[in-house]
């Protein structure tokens, strides 16, 4: 073998990881925990350590057929922790205690110190054969210990003797300071937080060291399950660096409304990301609801994520305008998919739709696919920090964009505005395209108007439409003189000059575009 191959050899043995099994985990770790290394795992009461420890034991022996020994140190008896783990269902009873054996090292620390405690762990390793080793409450050894000396040289000894044994250690205590001895001597601290946001308790997962590896920085939510946790790293951090490559030539994605997709250039440009924003009865939803109606039309797979309407109540008010939704829905070709407004975490929603488009890409090989999330707000509720917003958008609408699905998202604006403020502004920023619904008031009539505020590298109508629902469908007028009629707040007759002449006739007032779009031509307001 040549010099090179030795040390290549040498490299991967060194790099050898023991997979967590926990989803994601191991995404932040690059890989997982290395092999003969020794962690330290931190955190409050209540925040999941234990479940996490033993988590990685039962992972550890289904994945790679390990031995796992469990030491307690002054913690709850091992009968009433496997009678908290046996509900969850990554526990296995039927593993203990030949794969999985559980010990309680306090008497002997507390009568030998740690000298009687480093004899015990020796002895039950080699006798075990171990190759993951967990102490749990390493806080009461510390208790026993001289000087901060004697416990780091306790940390030391065992770092060097489990090495030796090729075995994987965890070191599991209530949050400390970071600063605290073990964290200089471990070869990685990882800590789980749990705290008060608001009203909303929160679960977070933080690596704040990890040697001989790179990993994903910053705070990640945890949920604890019956499956036991799931980590959901930031989504802005786990999609940073998009796929460079195009996908294949682009097409025009219509909404089977003629006018529109007139106005549109044909439709919107495959893969593409628009924001379909508007006031709250405006139109959006069965706007959307027609966008991936057409779709299944042509035999493009559609989805709808959304938070606030059930599916029975989406089906039946799209066919009350004559939306053939249910078919498509019977058929498999449109799927709904509803999150009830409850709490949920921003970055497993994310998870959950990508995932969900993954799936359909890799087992049934669907091109072309459409995509309407209605609507942004229900990202914006699930946000613990807002000011992760922004980022968090355009992260996912750029896998989006990788997958070649074209998505349209809605926004809610007030009911009634001066001017047009986003709740979300940097949604117009990562969007290619904005379509505007809004309100006119003109007579006690409520009239509906659609415009495109932004279309990228395409061409498109840039003028004001009527936008009417009706029991005979949803359209968008064919001219600019019914919006034109509704802006100017006076009516027209168009036989004849009712006895007036030219000068007489009412004016049309200039600055129709403020009106509607508001100040500076960037928002609007009611027609009068």
């Amino acid at each position: 073998m040549s010099e090179s191959e030795v040390g290549g050899t040498e490299n991967k043995a060194k790099d050898l990881r023991i997979q967590s099994g926990i989803p994601r985990l191991d995404f932040i770790l690059k890989g997982g925990l290395k092999h003969g290394g020794i962690y330290a795992l931190t955190g409050p009461p209540g925040s999941g350590k234990t479940i996490l420890a033993n988590q990685l034991c039962s992972n550890h022996i289904q994945m790679q057929e390990g031995r796992c020994v469990y030491m307690t140190l002054l913690i709850e008896s091992h009968a009433k922790m496997i009678s908290h783990l046996s509900t969850l269902s990554f526990f296995r009873p039927e593993l203990i205690p030949e794969r999985l054996y559980y010990i309680s090292g306090y008497q002997q620390v507390r009568e030998g110190g740690f000298s009687g405690l480093m004899e015990l762990i020796r002895h039950t390793l080699r006798e075990r054969r171990a190759t993951f080793f967990v102490i749990d409450g390493m806080e009461s050894a510390e208790q026993f210990s001289t000087s901060p000396q004697s416990y780091r040289e306790f940390v030391h000894g065992l770092q060097a003797f489990t090495n030796l044994l090729g075995c994987t250690t965890l070191l599991v205590s209530n949050v400390r300071e970071r600063t605290h001895v073990e964290n200089a001597v471990v070869d990685g601290v990882i800590e789980l937080s749990d705290k008060l946001v608001g009203p909303r308790a929160l679960r977070e997962l933080t690596v704040h060291k990890f040697r001989g590896s790179d990993y994903l920085r910053g705070r990640h939510e945890v949920e604890i399950t019956g499956d036991g946790l799931v980590i959901h790293p930031r989504t802005e951090i786990q999609f940073s660096k998009p796929p460079e490559q195009a996908r294949e030539q682009r097409i025009r994605m219509g909404f089977g409304l003629k006018r529109l997709d007139e106005m549109l250039d044909g439709g919107l440009p495959s893969g593409s990301t628009t924001a379909l924003i508007g006031a709250p009865g405006t139109g959006k939803t069965l706007l959307g609801l027609s966008f991936l109606v057409e779709g299944a039309r042509q035999g493009q797979h559609g989805i709808y994520f959304g938070f606030y309407e059930p599916p029975p109540r989406l089906i039946e008010k799209a066919e009350d305008v004559g939306l053939p939704l249910e078919r498509y829905v019977k058929d498999g070709s449109i799927q709904l998919v509803w999150q009830p407004p409850l709490e949920h975490f921003m970055d497993s929603l994310a998870e959950q739709l990508l995932e969900k488009l993954w799936a359909e890409e890799n087992e049934q090989k669907r091109e072309r696919r459409r995509l309407f999330i209605d609507g942004a707000e229900g990202f914006r509720a699930a946000a613990v920090y807002p000011d992760r917003v922004p980022r968090f958008l355009s992260a996912l609408t750029n896998q989006l964009r990788t997958q070649d699905v074209t998505t349209v998202m809605t926004d809610e604006l007030e009911l009634f505005q001066s001017e047009l403020n986003l709740p979300t502004p940097e949604l117009a920023n990562v969007v290619e395209s904005v379509l505007l619904l809004r309100y006119v008031e003109l007579r006690s009539q409520i009239y509906r108007l659609l415009s495109i505020m932004k279309m990228r590298e395409s061409r498109y109508d840039t003028s004001l439409r009527e936008f009417r629902i009706s029991r005979d469908g949803i359209d968008v007028s064919d001219s600019f003189e019914s919006a034109e009629a509704i802006l100017s707040g006076h009516g027209r007759i168009r036989n004849g000059n009712n006895g007036k002449k030219k000068s007489e006739r009412p004016k049309k007032k200039r600055g129709v575009l403020k009106k509607v779009l508001g100040r500076g031509g960037r928002g609007g307001g009611r027609g009068r």
